[in-house]
């Protein structure tokens, strides 16, 4: 029962958190503020419910680390996208018209922030974490994958390749830097960088949702494999491989730290008392 209390308490701040930030369509300093603080109650919320069903410290949203570890995440989240979005210009597939929406950009770091904030709650605060412990850390991080990647085709423009290349490339990196961690911090953090720069700062499509315009006046265009189509370039095969490559460093990292939890029941318990942090 602990994992659908936790769900549902969570679940419950992001869909009234949501409605807020709709019902203040036009107002950018108004979605900025409830954006915000929907993130800092999904927090409260998260640590209150599982230190209620598990009856212990919530360490992975503990205060050590937490303002180091989200704006390291944030800076790879940004350089990241950049890097995707450098590529795609170089092939002359995004162009910059001028001066967009500062506006909308505030708005949008609002919006992203509640996002990111809640959906890293619950995929990787309480499905990969309660799933790892029943299942092993591989089970846990691909079944997550493929639910994250799933959950954006419920999405406006969405598409089944750019499912995929979320389920690689985001449910992947994002769970291998909470496995090596044992932290929200970085993937929130993560999470929060690589969004804000598709739509606040470069005003691309995010998860092929109609994103708003954000700082830049700007255009994406060519190939799916190189621009993501409509999906966004999160469909690109640039965020794909950077994903992927971040994926293999951050496993590479819990390996060395000994933070994977094994398949084999009689070694899970040990193993996953082994990797809470201190």
């Amino acid at each position: 029962m602990r994992l659908v209390w936790q769900l549902l308490a969570v679940a419950l701040i992001a869909f009234l958190g949501g409605q807020g930030l709709n019902a203040t369509d036009g107002s950018p300093w108004l979605q900025l503020a409830i954006g915000l603080a929907t993130a800092v109650v999904a927090v409260v919320v998260y640590r209150w419910v599982v230190a209620k069903t598990e009856r212990r410290t919530v360490v992975e949203l503990g205060r050590p680390r937490a303002v180091g570890g989200t704006a390291l995440g944030t800076l790879l989240g940004v350089a990241m996208f950049g890097f995707v979005i450098a590529n795609i210009a170089f092939l002359g597939h995004y162009t910059v018209d001028g001066l967009g929406s500062p506006e909308g950009a505030i708005g949008l770091v609002g919006f992203m922030a509640a996002a990111a904030v809640t959906e890293e709650l619950l995929y990787r605060g309480v499905l990969l974490r309660i799933v790892e412990g029943w299942f092993g850390t591989w089970i846990a991080l691909g079944s997550t994958s493929v639910l994250f990647g799933l959950s954006h085709l419920l999405n406006p423009n969405a598409t089944l390749w750019g499912a995929i290349a979320i389920a690689i490339e985001a449910g992947g990196m994002l769970g291998a830097a909470y496995i090596a961690t044992r932290r929200l911090w970085l993937p929130i953090g993560l999470h929060f960088g690589w969004n804000i720069a598709a739509s606040a700062i470069f005003s691309t499509e995010v998860s092929g949702n109609g994103t708003p315009q954000g700082l830049l006046d700007a255009a994406t265009s060519g190939p799916i494999a190189i621009s993501g189509g409509d999906f966004g370039p999160e469909g690109s095969g640039y965020a794909v491989f950077a994903g992927t490559v971040l994926t293999i460093v951050f496993l590479w990292i819990a390996k060395r730290r000994g933070t994977i939890v094994p398949m084999r029941r009689r070694d899970r318990a040990q193993a996953a008392a082994a990797t809470l942090p201190r």
